[in-house]
């Protein structure tokens, strides 16, 4: 099955009444806009920019390494008001962006990082059930759907080829497949029983700020830095009415505009769409299926990843990365009348027993892609600021463990993720534009032309693959 890239008529109405805006963030228990701004001057032990998912972390890591550290975090917006309340809500154990791009890159650690992951997202699990984090955490497992006769082969070679790594991986034929989940899309699928979750991330990350409130982190809203400057044995991190002093930072910001310049070359903002159904009646789930609520994803370069929600909602996006020129960001970017049409005829084309429902909600958001499709690590100002950035997706569940190697170098801890080559090595940079926005749309469109081609890579994308340069939706 090739997904057409010009949406039918008919399904346009199904756009008609949709709600542009999160579906998590449209949810009465959102805390109240109680954390105060940063006004005056303001000294921490530990400053933490960022209240998405990796500053949560990282917050609630360093007060549990030391209670006595006074951690101040910094977030210029709200608390999920990011990326983190803008995801599909997969919690994957995957650290390296999948089992594949983990063996292209360190295959030497693959086994230590697929155990770490593994235990992260255990770990993980725990935490939330030990708070009592009310973020519908459901351990379901995820479907890689071959919707094409090529893919079948790859996929099934993948069970051999990653067991010796400690991935535990099933192979479903057709029939099996579609008893899971009703589509006649569906020719085989790679499932992976029980490294991904899927959870609520809003109220995820909404549960974390409770967590680190009550661990004694001070936590400031609406107080965007604008400026890091160097005071010898000190950083100064300065906001609109204020500012704060450390003698640590961390930088948590990801796909935001970086306050160093070194990141503006190694990592860019990518535009992922996403679309959310109205709730689907009886008979509309008794066509689908999906009892066991798997995370699905298909397998194509340009793909698409859904799952339910616990309200009766199948939320449904990816296949299109939008890059705006100059590393384009912010509000104007996440309203996305191209790709959302053309994800609502992919959903119809896999789903076609629920033609006439309609979607509520859509949204586009920002993903910090990096070259190497996985986060990485670094520091500046001697040491004094660490930053970590890069996740490109699967960021619900690296985002912990990225957060810990970061707590590591700036407290200066002795642990086995400290030494990882992963922690210590960088991205290939992105060229400056006008090469980076010519050289990512060509990118897009070869690998358009690939899924239109049986995967058949171009010279380009081989080109690419050598050089370890990787982009997808």
């Amino acid at each position: 099955m090739v997904f057409s890239d010009t949406p039918r008529p008919h399904v346009l109405p199904s756009l008609a009444d949709v709600w542009e805006g999160s579906y998590w963030m449209d949810d009465e228990d959102e805390p109240a806009n109680d954390a105060s701004r940063v006004v005056g001057t303001l000294q921490a032990d530990l400053l933490i920019v960022g209240g998405g998912f990796t500053g949560l972390w990282a917050a609630i890591e360093a007060r549990l390494h030391d209670s006595n550290l006074d951690v101040v975090l910094v977030e210029g917006n709200a608390v999920a008001r990011g990326a983190s309340g803008q995801n599909g809500g997969f919690v994957a154990a995957s650290l390296t962006h999948g089992f594949s791009n983990g063996l292209e890159r360190w295959p030497n650690e693959l086994a230590t990082l697929t155990r770490m992951g593994q235990e992260n997202l255990n770990e993980m699990e725990a935490f939330v059930s030990e708070h009592n984090i009310d973020c519908d955490w459901q351990r379901v497992g995820e479907m890689d759907v071959a919707t094409e006769e090529y893919q079948l082969e790859g996929l099934q070679e993948f069970i051999d080829v990653a067991q010796p790594y400690g991935e535990e991986l099933m192979w479903l034929d057709q029939d099996a497949t579609r008893a899971k989940v009703n589509s006649p899309t569906y020719l085989g699928a790679l499932f992976d029983p029980d490294g991904v979750a899927i959870c609520d991330p809003a109220r995820l990350a909404w549960g974390l700020r409770d967590v680190a409130l009550k661990l004694g982190v001070r936590i400031y809203e609406h107080s965007k830095v604008t400026s890091l400057d160097d005071l010898n044995d000190r950083v100064i991190a300065k906001t609109e009415f204020g500012s704060v002093t450390a003698p640590r930072v961390l930088l948590a910001t990801n796909a935001f505009p970086p306050l160093l310049r070194r990141l503006k070359y190694l990592v860019v903002p990518v535009y992922d769409s996403v679309l959310v159904t109205e709730p689907l009646n009886e008979q509309q789930k008794r066509d689908i299926g999906w009892a066991g609520s798997e995370g699905i994803s298909d397998s194509g370069n340009q793909f698409h990843y859904y799952r339910p929600t616990v309200d009766g909602r199948i939320l449904w996006g990816g296949y299109d990365a939008t890059y705006h020129f100059h590393s384009g960001f912010g509000p104007q970017h996440e309203h996305s009348m191209k790709s959302w049409p053309k994800l609502a005829d992919h959903f119809f084309t896999t789903f076609p027993q629920l033609e006439g429902l309609r979607f509520e909600y859509a949204w586009s958001g920002a993903i910090d892609t990096c070259t190497r499709f996985s986060a990485f690590w670094g520091n500046a100002m001697g040491g004094k600021v660490v930053y970590v950035a890069g996740y490109t997706g699967l960021g619900v569940g690296a985002s912990r463990f990225g957060a810990r190697v970061a707590i590591d170098k700036l407290l200066d801890r002795d642990t086995d993720r400290r030494t990882l080559e992963m922690a210590n090595t960088m991205p290939i940079p992105f060229p400056p534009e006008p090469f980076r926005s010519a050289g990512i749309n060509f990118t897009r469109w070869s690998l358009n032309k690939a899924d239109h081609n049986q995967g058949k890579r171009n010279l380009w994308l081989r080109a690419l693959d050598r050089v370890g340069m990787g982009f997808d939706s």
